[in-house]
Order: C-alpha cells, then sequence, then structure tokens
C-alpha cells in the first residue's frame, strides 16, 4: 500500500516544523540576555587558571608525590586558597543522545568562561538547531579597553582557550577557531597548534603561505622556541606563540627548546600587565587531561606539578600587584583515577617518580618491538621495571584494546604496579575543587556551578556578559545545516524563521508550509520543493530531508528584507 507523506515521515513534517523540541535546548531567556550595569570592580585583573581533567584524585597524586620527593608538605594550591567545588555538567546536544551529565571540555569551558551551560564540543555558542553565540569574560573585558591573554600546554586553538575568543557549532572546526583570533581583539596567545596556523593544498600538505604572516601584518610579534618568547619585549602588544605543531610535549619529555607554562604565563603577565585599565588572562595546563586519558599517572602527577609552579607564578604577581584576582578550577575530571585498587589498602608512591618519559614518547617505540625481549628491555629503559611478568609482556605486545595500543598496555602495567586504578580512557561527572585568592574569593566559595566562575569573574572586574553577548547575537547566527549534492548551503527552515521573527504555518491538506513576516510570504509545496513568492512562481527550491524542510538563505532574505550573508568557514549566518 502505497503510504502518504505524512505516513512516511510518522507525522514528522508537522512535528519537524512546528513542534517545539526543548530537550536540552536553552530557553529564549538564556540565549537572549538582558544587559543590566555591571557591578562596581573590585580587581583590575583577573586570572582564570585551569587545570583541564584535574580532578580530586589527580591533586592528591601531585600531592604524595610532592611530599615523597620534593620534600614539600604540601602543594602550592594547599597554601590556604582552596575555597570549594564546583559542579561540572553540560547539556543533552543536537548531535548525540548523551544527557550532558559527563561534560566534554567545550561545554565546560563555554560555562565557566561566559556563565551559560551548553552541549559537549559547543564552543562559546547555545543549544538548539540555530545556536547563538554567548559572550565570554575576556570579549567583555576588552570592551572595557582592558588587554587579554589565552595560554595553554595544549593545541592553542583547543577547546579550553577557544571558548575565550571564538565561536563555532562544533570543536573540531579549528581553522575557524584560528582564523577568529585574528580578529578577536586578543593580545597574547602562546601554546601549541601551529599546524592550524600553516596554510595546506588540497592534498593535505603543508604550503608555503600560512595564516602567522596574517598575524604578523597585524603587529604580532611571534615565536616558535623558547628563546624566541624570551626575545619577545614586555613592551609589545600582540604576541603569537606557537611552540609545537599539535600539543607542547609532556613535561617528561619536553628539551631546553620548549618553554614551561609558568614561563609562557610569566610573559603573558609582563605584556598584559603593561595596561593600565588591566587585563584578564587565562591559562590552561591542558595535557593533565591527555595524561588521564591515556591513563599515565607518572605523566599525569608532572603536569600537575605544572600546573601548581604555574599557580605559585600567578598568585606571586597578584600579590605584588594589589589589585589582581585569581581564580583555578578545572573542567572535569579524566579517567576516573583511583589510588588503590583490589581492596588492598596501599599506594605504591616510591614507584612515582621513575618513569623518564611518557606514554607519547614511548609509543613509537613500543611498536618497533619484536619480541618479549624487546619490550622487557623497552620497559626497563624507561621505567626500571626489570621483572616483568609473562602476563605483562602479552598486555604490552598485544595493547590495552584501546587507540592506544601497546602504550595502553604499557600504562595499564604501570598503574597495576603503582596501584591505581583507572575507570576508562574518558571523562568522569564528579566535581572539581575550585582555588582562589583576592576578591573572587569569597564569590565563588562552597559548592558552586561551573557557570559560577564567569559570572563572579565578571562581577569583580566589572565586565558586562550580557552587553557584549547581545552584541554577538545582534550579529551572527549558528545553524544546522546541509550541504547538497550540488553544494549549496540550506537550513532549516522552522528553527531559522523562529530565530527571524518569521511565522511558520503548515496547511495539511495542500501539504504547504508558508513562510510570512510583514507583507513577505513564501509558501513551500513540501512533496515538490516548488515555491511560490507573494503567489508568483519563485526560482528558490526547498528540500526535505527526514522530515524537516530546508531553505536557502536567499528566502529568508526576501522574508526579512536582510541580505544576511552565509560565513562558510565559520560555519555561521552574517546577520548585518
Amino acid at each position: 500500500m502505497k503510504k502518504s507523506l505524512k505516513q512516511i515521515m510518522g507525522s514528522g513534517l508537522t512535528l519537524s516544523l512546528l513542534a517545539l523540541n526543548v530537550a536540552g535546548v536553552a530557553s529564549a531567556a538564556e540565549t537572549t540576555p538582558t544587559s543590566v550595569p555591571a557591578a562596581p570592580a573590585q580587581s583590575k585583573n583577573l586570572i582564570v587558571l585551569i587545570g583541564d581533567g584535574m580532578g580530586p584524585a589527580e591533586v592528591t597524586a601531585a600531592r604524595y608525590y610532592s611530599k615523597k620527593f620534593l620534600n614539600k608538605d604540601r602543594l602550592e594550591l594547599d597554601g590556604g586558597y582552596y575555597v570549594g567545588k564546583a559542579t561540572t555538567y553540560s547539556q543533552a546536544g543536537p548531535y548525540t543522545s548523551e544527557s550532558g551529565a559527563v561534560t566534554d571540555s567545550a561545554a565546560a569551558a563555554t560555562a565557566f568562561s561566559t556563565g551559560n551551560k551548553t552541549y559537549n564540543n559547543a564552543i562559546s555558542v547555545s543549544n538548539g538547531d540555530v545556536a547563538k553565540p554567548y559572550g565570554s569574560i575576556i570579549e567583555a573585558a576588552m570592551k572595557q579597553g582592558k588587554s587579554t591573554g589565552l595560554v595553554t600546554t595544549d593545541s592553542i586553538v583547543g577547546a579550553t582557550p577557544a571558548v575565550w575568543a571564538s565561536h563555532v557549532r562544533q570543536r573540531s572546526n579549528q581553522n575557524a577557531i584560528a582564523s577568529q583570533y585574528l580578529n578577536s581583539g586578543v593580545n597574547v596567545f602562546f601554546g601549541g597548534g601551529k599546524t592550524n596556523f600553516v596554510t595546506k593544498d588540497e592534498k593535505g600538505k603543508r604550503t608555503d603561505k600560512n595564516i602567522i604572516g596574517d598575524y604578523e601584518a597585524k603587529g604580532f610579534k611571534t615565536a616558535f622556541d623558547k628563546a624566541g618568547l624570551d626575545a619577545i619585549p614586555a613592551t609589545a602588544d600582540h604576541a603569537l606563540g606557537l611552540f609545537a605543531m599539535n600539543e607542547i610535549p609532556y613535561v617528561l619529555d619536553r628539551d631546553a627548546s620548549t618553554p614551561s607554562l609558568p614561563q609562557m604565563a610569566q610573559k603573558a603577565l609582563d605584556i598584559l600587565s603593561q595596561n593600565k585599565d588591566g587585563f584578564v588572562l587565562m591559562v590552561e595546563q591542558g595535557r593533565i587531561d591527555h595524561a588521564g586519558h591515556a591513563n599515565d599517572l607518572p605523566s599525569n602527577i608532572q603536569e600537575m606539578l605544572e600546573l601548581d609552579a604555574t599557580f605559585k607564578t600567578l598568585v606571586d604577581f597578584a600579590k605584588k600587584d594589589g589589585n589582581t584576582s585569581v581564580v583555578v578550577t578545572a573542567d572535569h575530571e579524566t579517567g576516573g583515577l583511583s589510588l588503590g585498587i583490589n581492596n588492598v589498602y596501599e599506594l605504591n608512591v616510591d614507584l612515582f617518580n621513575k618513569q623518564k618519559h611518557s606514554y607519547e614518547y614511548l609509543d613509537a617505540i613500543l611498536k618497533t618491538a619484536q619480541t618479549a625481549e624487546d619490550v622487557r628491555k623497552i620497559v626497563a629503559d624507561n621505567i626500571g621495571f626489570t621483572d616483568l611478568s609473562d602476563e605483562e609482556v602479552a598486555l604490552i605486545l598485544k595493547g590495552d584494546g584501546s587507540s592506544y595500543g601497546r602504550a595502553g598496555g604499557y600504562n595499564a602495567v604501570v598503574s597495576k604496579r603503582l596501584a591505581v586504578g583507572w575507570t576508562g580512557h574518558g571523562h568522569t561527572g564528579v566535581d572539581v575543587g575550585v582555588w582562589a585568592y583576592g576578591p573572587i574569593a569569597s564569590l565563588v566559595k562552597g559548592d558552586v556551578d561551573n557557570t559560577d566562575i564567569a559570572k563572579n569573574g565578571a562581577k569583580v572586574i566589572g565586565a558586562d556578559l550580557a552587553a557584549v553577548t547581545k552584541e554577538l547575537q545582534d550579529k551572527y547566527l549558528y545553524p544546522l545545516f546541509k550541504v547538497t549534492r550540488d553544494n549549496k548551503t540550506l537550513f532549516t527552515a522552522k528553527s531559522l524563521a523562529e530565530a527571524l521573527d518569521i511565522q511558520v504555518v503548515w496547511d495539511e491538506a495542500t501539504k504547504t508550509v508558508t513562510l510570512s513576516k510583514d507583507s513577505q510570504k513564501l509558501s513551500v509545496l513540501v512533496e515538490t520543493g516548488a515555491i511560490t513568492e507573494n503567489g508568483a512562481p519563485s526560482t528558490l527550491v526547498g528540500n526535505v530531508d527526514n522530515g524537516k524542510l530546508y531553505l536557502p538563505l536567499e528566502a529568508f532574505n526576501k522574508l526579512t528584507g536582510k541580505t544576511m550573508t552565509w560565513d562558510s568557514s565559520n560555519e555561521r549566518i552574517v546577520k548585518n
């Protein structure tokens, strides 16, 4: 029996075009904030330090190491700065079935930079078929005349730095992030990720052309190693430091040519503190997360200790300056680290300092191993274990079943010997710690949400997040879209129409969708995609896919009288 269009779509056309899909989608009030006068500033400067993947167990492991091998009773973080803990959950999103209970870095960083929840993978945009940009503390601070900077051991276009100065629906669109940075107004970018600043040809090979030259043309001093970083004068107004093609190597794997996180942070402070109006600086230790994903505790500890040393650099500046607030937190915990396993009340801290290099360095070497003796030698050289069992050797040769392969097997063997466990290679939903110094400390005390970091960070410097968000939302929309086989970009009719205050009506009898605004009217016969414009045939054509009607941007321009354009590289509509 031949089914009707409505039956084929399971009434999906009516539902997709006319019914609201509310699950996990921010309300209109959340996406269109009302600007209110900013509170009086309590600090001129704000520094936000993020330990990506830094859960409670990671902090504890670093503290054990510090006591055992550094003869320190406590971490720098332990010096009276702990103020509470933060929840980290995100929202269910449009691309997956995830509930949002366990966040990714993009959603978490959007929360603590803009004060808004969103879905995993989103870079400072709202939830829903048509996302709207959220303004960050850094973007709001620039409206005050403050200088701003982003520093990380991850790629500089990674999710955590990206949310402060760019807006995309998907964090994987890193070339767009690098491009948006150029015109963002941010003064300092230090981290890895040089590959995203180098143009590639259609075969994926690097060309001589790159956007680093565009940065230099705009006055950025550039550096690509520690010597270059040292050579940047404190009087520089703008600086771009790209110290690795991708992530900056782990602490255990670096040589003298790679700057440390405290060194990058100090240079950023030197540059930004010149501004009499103040600054906002975000610093991220990004590789705690990566070591957690890989289940490499010795590397994780060294990255944690680098964060702790960076905190000392930052808080020493704040104390000397006298007009700076510092807040420290994490986006989430990574790996599900447990200190102690198998019902044995023991932790082999004596072994925490034995590893010479990370799994990342070891990976290529392990892949060359042909025999059990090859594995035994590699492990003995790297961590000093000379008594591997046959079962341990077999696990390393086989790999742990994850994408980490033999390196994953190696990490599993080391973890068991250290008496630590991991729940997996992903994030977990536990609360994370919050540490603070200066006026912001009283504002983020106790049980808070990660969005409170942004809200109170803006409050303490007197920045208006709502105003900068409204300015961005008046200019851009980030809709779901599809590209047809003939390379035309189409947009979901109902959701984009709602965002543009266009009325949508479905006529069941004629299988027609009518969109109208003021005196303009477009009618779409969904069975054919044919469109009439104010009653006359139009050259525009609609498309129905999985129960949703898609239309070209020209249709919305005709209805609104605007000349909106599609910015394909940034996957956004420019409204004016």
